[in-house]
């Protein structure tokens, strides 16, 4: 069977479940911001500023090339367009920690991300959307409601927001010992989630799993590619370089899932990128963070064993402003 003509079944009650695991995971990310990380922005506004371009213009445009360039179907092409108007998951932040990156660049991008997307998001779906006449009329076929989607997104994103940060400033205590547990158990029932359902509709995807797989592990690359490259051209440090490609690399793809089942009647090839990438992009993240603080301790090493020379670590998680 053709992927652009499965369709995944998933009950009401099954989407309710994702909605709440969704919600309990930007609650997660909103436990974290604090309000320094928005004056961060006040104060040095290019970093972030250039990385949210990055999120919500340059990867969509990359992304709509890709998909024209691998000629995919269409409601791959669909699902990989709306992976890219994601925004990044708390996921980045543990990753840009793990590789030496910049933690307070990528916290303070996480956070304006995620609030931004809950404007930007629907209309960036539309409108990349239309670029690609395959995409465009999968799109026209669902008649896709952009205020019912922002509805959507902002009850997802803006609502966890509302409480978490409040919650944290008031009861910085409690929240120190409940973020991880809330963090941990958001990111496990996710995963759960997507095995689960995955699973359970596994038959009429069984033939396209090969075609997923290879399409989700080049668009992640390319992903993490674009955020990097796009520091780099920009003359950031190389912290900064790696907070870039993890929040640019990392997409919150759950909330990408749940606008699959919601709006697009569960449509197969939408929903394994989508369902994929949330695996995925865990994995070749942690690789990829593995690999950079190796290298650093490699460097450092071979600088401390030359005589006369002192030992010089690699990038470091920074705390200081962008």
């Amino acid at each position: 069977m053709p992927i652009d003509d499965v369709v995944l079944n998933f009950t009401p009650a099954s989407l309710i479940v994702l909605n709440a695991v969704l919600a309990l995971i930007i609650l997660g990310i909103a436990l974290e911001v604090r309000p320094s990380d928005f004056r961060t922005v006040a104060r040095h506004p290019k970093a972030v500023v250039l990385g949210i371009g990055a999120q919500y213009l340059l990867l969509p445009a990359v992304t709509v090339g890709l998909a024209l360039l691998l000629d995919v179907p269409a409601s791959i092409a669909l699902g990989m367009i709306l992976v890219a108007c994601c925004p990044p998951g708390g996921i980045s932040n543990v990753l840009t920690y793990r590789a030496g990156g910049n933690v307070a660049l990528s916290a303070s991008m996480t956070a304006v991300s995620n609030l931004v997307a809950i404007v930007v998001m629907p209309l960036n779906v539309a409108l990349w959307a239309s670029l690609n006449p395959a995409t465009d009329a999968l799109m026209r076929d669902f008649s896709l409601n952009r205020a019912e989607m922002l509805v959507q997104v902002l009850l997802i994103i803006g609502v966890p927001f509302a409480i978490g940060m409040p919650l944290a400033r008031r009861f910085p205590a409690l929240t120190a010992k409940a973020l991880p547990w809330v963090q941990r158990v958001g990111l496990v029932a996710l995963l759960v989630f997507i095995i689960s359902g995955t699973a359970s509709n596994l038959g009429p995807l069984r033939e396209h799993l090969g075609t997923i797989f290879l399409v989700v592990l080049l668009h992640d690359a390319v992903a993490l590619a674009v955020g990097y490259w796009t520091a780099a051209a920009a003359r950031l440090g190389e912290p900064d370089r790696r907070a870039f490609a993890f929040e640019v690399g990392a997409r919150n793809t759950g909330l990408g899932l749940g606008l699959t089942l919601t709006f697009f009647a569960g449509l197969g090839g939408m929903a394994m990128i989508a369902a994929w990438w949330g695996i995925w992009d865990i994995l070749a993240g942690l690789l990829l963070a593995t690999w950079w603080r190796r290298r650093d301790a490699r460097k450092a090493a071979r600088a401390s064993a030359i005589p006369g020379t002192t030992e010089t670590p690699g990038p470091t998680a920074r705390k200081e402003a962008p």
